[in-house]
């Protein structure tokens, strides 16, 4: 594994794992109008929490930008390793935009993978970005997913105050017998 290997264009590179991060949320934003409005106004957020925000957005942009000149490592145990933990968030962040897309605008998801996580959306993206920084063996881009994954945690306990304010006591209901990130929802 190394800090920075050898920048090259390709077509098997790490930007493969990082496509439906990078365009399932603005696609979805653009189909559905209204759909982040709730958890994406920084007018409310304190000077902690909208760096933490605009953070996040940038590290994102720098790990898919990165991505791109990124090769996977093929045929090596990194690769073998790191490609089913990438698929794996992958496919959870695309169930968890499936239960997004069928809640209607304006109500909280609360179905699908948002019964076993408050946030399933960034814990999803843990695994997908782990995984491709394990299967192109680079630990820069280890780094980016764990300040990624970071900055998302800290959005989503913001995002939390948010939609306590939009929702009220529906809400709290929901907050009381769902785990924030991942568990067992209590019953109730």
């Amino acid at each position: 594994m190394s800090l920075v290997p050898a920048f090259e264009i390709g077509l098997w590179n790490t930007w493969l794992l990082m496509l439906p991060l990078v365009l399932i949320p603005p696609i979805m934003a653009s189909v559905k109008k209204g759909l982040f409005k709730k958890t994406e106004s920084t007018a409310s957020l304190s000077k902690t929490e909208k760096r933490a925000f605009v953070f996040s957005k940038v590290f994102l942009v720098l790990s898919f930008l990165y991505s791109i000149f990124l090769p996977l490592k093929l045929g090596t145990l990194w690769f073998y390793v790191g490609l089913p933990i990438s698929l794996l968030g992958i496919a959870m962040y695309i169930v968890v935009s499936v239960n997004i897309a069928n809640t209607p605008v304006g109500e909280p998801v609360t179905m699908g993978l948002y019964r076993y996580s408050r946030h399933p959306m960034y814990v999803a993206s843990f695994p997908a970005l782990v995984g491709a920084g394990i299967a192109s063996a680079s630990w820069l881009f280890l780094l980016l997913a764990i300040l990624v994954t970071v900055t998302h945690f800290m959005n989503g306990i913001f995002e939390e105050r948010l939609c306590l304010a939009a929702y009220g006591s529906f809400y709290q209901k929901y907050v009381n017998r769902t785990p924030r990130w991942i568990g067992i929802p209590k019953e109730g």
